[in-house]
């Protein structure tokens, strides 16, 4: 397969092996989900193109903290397991527990951008805030995606998501987890564009057909000079430039 292709549970994709998404059946490999097939060198791969969110040790996830404990905080990260945030992993500051609102860090419904930091065989998953990157979202908007489109959305190297941001002079924090954060100059033109990757996901030349749906919308406005970022956002958007989110930044 020289491009991806669309595929459906039980599609032959070749002989070879069977990577994420696929399966081996008498020396042929075959679609084990609804997605876009792959071939790496003979290593069949099939991404999703819908399901839950898996967490996986390593991704950026945007949570809401649902109950606040003790010495910990419980955290609605868009699975059906719940993580939680430890007070060691949450500040690298003393705090007296007999003397200290937790509240005072994270309260009840506070959005928040976290790291996984483990996933047990039980599927208990911990969370940190020690990451640069990791910090709590004042205001802004938020939007569900699929969880399997998430890469899409970043773009290769981070470039969809960057062009995004750019031309519509907004702040994007996207989790692995679905949760997509939005804030900035036009919060609906992003939001518009963003759940338009989603839904052409599969398409080629996306890139192309979102940078002039951007230059569409946004040509009654001025042009941003410099898009302004806080410095929590500065510190999210420093990236690798090989592998700029990793497995969930």
């Amino acid at each position: 397969m020289s491009e991806r292709k669309l595929v459906i549970p039980g599609d032959p994709l070749g002989e070879g092996r069977a990577g994420h998404g696929a399966y081996e059946e008498d020396g042929k490999v075959f679609a084990g989900c609804i997605g876009l097939a792959e071939d790496k060198g003979g290593m069949f791969f099939v991404i999703p193109l819908s399901g839950i969110y898996n967490p996986k040790r390593g991704d950026g996830v945007i949570g809401k903290v649902t109950d606040v404990s003790f010495s910990k905080w419980f955290v609605d990260i868009n699975s059906p397991y719940e993580a939680v945030l430890g007070l060691a992993d949450a500040t690298d500051e003393f705090i007296d527990l007999t003397k200290t609102d937790m509240t005072k860090y994270f309260n009840f419904n506070d959005m928040i951008f976290a790291e996984i930091t483990a996933v047990s065989n039980t599927k208990n998953i911990n969370l940190s805030m020690r990451n640069r990157k990791c910090r709590k979202l004042r205001g802004g908007r938020l939007i569900h995606v699929t969880p399997a489109k998430v890469p899409r959305i970043i773009g290769k190297a981070g470039s969809m998501v960057e062009m995004i941001k750019n031309m519509t002079n907004t702040q994007i924090v996207v989790g692995q987890n679905g949760i997509v954060w939005v804030k900035g100059d036009h919060e609906d033109i992003a939001m518009d564009v963003i759940t338009t990757i989603e839904r052409k996901s599969h398409v080629q030349g996306l890139t192309d057909q979102i940078k002039a749906m951007l230059e569409e919308k946004m040509k009654d406005f001025p042009k941003p000079v410099k898009r302004v970022v806080d410095e929590e956002e500065h510190s999210h958007s420093e990236r690798d430039e090989h592998n700029p989110y990793g497995e969930g930044f």
